[in-house]
């Protein structure tokens, strides 16, 4: 694998493993209504009730995580063992370069 796949696939994984770290109560239960009586003040229900399983969302956010985990080691690995040329350039502040 290139490390610019990796880089790619590390951002598609991030944005997965956010996108499910961002679902709210709100987004696993709808809410149903039931007109009763139940007496003279009182006379609607409103019961939550589960769209998915909290446990689907916690293996697929566990998973994308794990994979991400695993991507991002592989990219730190390779980080650690592999120096790259630059321009020494890259290292000055705009105030030194502007002497």
């Amino acid at each position: 694998m290139k490390l610019a796949d990796a880089l790619l696939r590390r951002k598609e994984l991030q944005q997965k493993v956010d996108q499910v770290r961002n679902i709210k109560d709100k987004d696993l239960f709808e809410f149903k209504f039931e007109r009763k009586q139940i007496n003279e003040n009182i006379d609607d229900i409103r019961a939550q009730v589960p769209v998915c399983d909290l446990s689907q969302v916690t293996k697929e956010y566990d998973y994308y995580a794990n994979k991400l985990r695993l991507i991002d080691a592989a990219i730190q690995q390779l980080n650690w063992t592999t120096d790259i040329s630059v321009d020494s350039i890259v290292w000055k502040d705009y105030s030194e370069a502007s002497k």
